[in-house]
Parts: structure tokens; C-alpha cells; sequence
């Protein structure tokens, strides 16, 4: 029986290997430390590569990794050791992607950190619980950029049905006074 394509984890490193964003999906990694070592190796093992111009695949702890740089930060996808490379590579370039857009291509570490939250939403609309829900950049920079409207936006920025929800909102709490 064939299983659904998953990832392990998604990791947004800096250029000296600290976090910037990661979401783990497996237990593969039970505690905090486990995590930080897996992440450790991770970027040893990858950093004297270029992967600047398109993806690369390495393999680690029976894990695939595939991979890519820009700038000062560091994008990796994790699966299991049976999964298929193109896959996760299709996610990876999604998630890539989809962070060049939301940044407005301005992607570097201090623009990722102060966008953290669009960032973390952007992990959280590709995948969920290890399932793939979503890989074309321009459908999750579009569900991200709805989830992060601001309601106190102008209504001429806010779509249809975010004024109808800004408008249902203020009439709760207009009548719950």
C-alpha cells in the first residue's frame, strides 16, 4: 500500500546555522536538544555546498534532505529515506517561493525575522502534520497574506469577505457591550 508523501520537517536556518523558523512533524526528534543537534549536523554537512542557484539533496541520519540558500538564510526540507526527492523538492521551492513573495523579494534574515509570523503561517498552509496540503507558491503567499490582513486595514484593502468579518466582528462586540 502506497502511503501518502510527507515531510519530516521544514527548517529555516541563518547562515551561521541558528534557527530562524523550524517545524518539526515527526517524532524522529523527541526533545528540544535532539532537535538542535539534528539541525547542527544539518548545516555542517551542508555548508560548504552553493546552493544558491537550484536545489540540492543530501542524505543524513537515513533522512533526505533537499536544500537551498539565498542570501543569509538557509531553507531545508526533511523526509524519510523512502520518500521520493522531487517531492520534497516541490515543497521546498513552494515554501521558498512563497517566503520571496511575502518578503516581496527582499528575503534576508532581518526581513524573515521581522515577517516572522507570515512565515510561520506560510509552514503552517504547506504542510500539517507531516501531510502536504500545499506547494504552489502564489496559492500560499494568497492564504497567507488573507490570514495576516490586518482588520484595522482600510476597507478598500480588505477583501469582500474579510470587510464582512471585520463588520460581523464589530457588531459582536457592539452588542456584547
Amino acid at each position: 500500500m502506497e502511503a501518502c508523501p510527507s515531510v519530516k520537517n521544514i527548517l529555516l536556518l541563518d547562515s551561521e546555522g541558528k534557527r530562524v523558523a523550524v517545524k518539526y512533524y515527526s517524532e524522529d526528534w523527541p526533545t528540544n536538544s535532539t532537535k538542535e543537534a539534528f539541525e547542527k549536523a544539518v548545516f555542517t554537512k551542508t555548508q560548504k555546498t552553493n546552493a544558491r542557484t537550484e536545489a540540492e539533496i543530501a542524505m543524513l541520519e537515513n533522512h533526505i534532505i533537499v536544500y537551498k540558500f539565498v542570501q543569509d538564510l538557509h531553507f531545508f526540507v526533511t523526509g524519510g529515506e523512502e520518500e521520493n526527492e522531487l517531492i520534497l523538492a516541490t515543497v521546498l521551492q513552494g515554501f521558498f517561493d512563497a517566503v520571496g513573495l511575502l518578503l516581496r523579494g527582499n528575503v534576508d534574515k532581518k526581513e524573515a525575522l521581522e515577517n516572522l509570523d507570515l512565515i510561520l503561517l506560510c509552514l503552517d498552509e504547506i504542510v500539517d502534520g507531516g501531510i502536504i496540503l500545499e506547494t504552489d507558491s502564489n496559492v500560499i503567499a494568497q492564504k497567507v497574506a488573507s490570514h495576516s490582513m490586518d482588520a484595522g486595514a482600510p476597507l478598500s484593502e480588505q477583501t469582500i469577505s474579510q470587510a464582512l468579518a471585520t463588520a460581523r466582528e464589530h457588531l459582536a462586540r457592539s452588542l456584547l457591550k
